[in-house]
């Protein structure tokens, strides 16, 4: 009997076997892993098999000095508290083999796929440093891919293994690769954290939320610069709608037990 080899893939998920008379795609499951995390409205126990975590936005412009979010004047501080419960829980999502999905956004620089609509949201009055435009300190064009504007803060450097998606909307599933990348790695459920909370993640949710995955929000992994109300709102709602809420001290514990 001819023998036949796994195809390589970066990352585990179903995959055919192949040999030159016989492909089989009718492949075993991964064997579950369950892992009960307190959560609300209700306890949820999630397969580590089957769960990703998304980081969405936690970069230059938002969460830095001499950001975008900085040179507009507004607070961007609140954008960083995200970064130290990070720093601890994602290695161990690492350990456990729990992919982790940075989700960036990061436009294309001649702004071909951005609508007349979005490019006046971020300028809109009509003068000023909008999308593309270079930022006085650093020059680094705003949210432009591969640029200091929308790369990953410092403090979270991804792991070369972590998998990095653009995005282009307050949604990281809108006329992204994410909702294939996630469904060729057979994730059922996934994790969010980021910024801002009450934007760029809660709509990443509600996509996720109707596109079927199991949706749960780590609550002090997010951040927002957002009036206090707005966070609220958005905990409350995805308790409500979307999915659950817990906290990385939550899913660490859950871990080590």
């Amino acid at each position: 009997m001819t023998k036949m080899n796994p195809l390589s893939a970066p990352r585990a998920g179903h995959k055919w076997r192949a040999s030159t008379l016989h492909v089989d795609m009718a492949t075993t499951p991964a064997t579950p892993r369950p892992l009960k995390l307190a959560a609300a409205p209700q306890d949820v126990t999630i397969d580590l098999k089957r769960t990703a975590i998304i980081v969405v936005d936690m970069q230059n412009d938002f969460c830095a000095e001499g950001g975008w979010v900085d040179h507009l004047g507004a607070d961007y501080t609140p954008d960083r508290l995200p970064i130290a419960p990070l720093q601890k829980l994602l290695p161990a999502l690492r350990k456990a083999q729990v992919p982790v999905i940075w989700l960036n956004w990061g436009n294309r620089p001649d702004l071909a796929n951005m609508p007349p609509n979005q490019i006046h949201l971020y300028k809109n009055s009509g003068t000023g440093i909008g999308l593309g435009d270079p930022l006085p300190g650093s020059g680094a064009p705003v949210l432009q891919k591969d640029s200091w504007a929308a790369a990953v803060v410092d403090e979270l450097a991804p792991d070369p293994m972590d998998i990095k998606v653009d995005k282009y909307r307050i949604s990281g599933f809108w006329d992204t690769p994410l909702d294939s990348i996630l469904r060729n790695l057979d994730i059922r459920t996934v994790l969010f954290a980021g910024v801002n909370t009450d934007q760029c993640v809660l709509h990443s949710v509600t996509d996720a939320n109707f596109l079927g995955y199991g949706c749960v929000l780590v609550e002090d992994c997010c951040g927002t610069t957002s009036p206090d109300f707005c966070r609220e709102a958005t905990v409350w709602n995805v308790k409500k709608c979307f999915g659950f809420v817990t906290d990385s001290k939550k899913i660490l514990k859950a871990l080590k037990t």
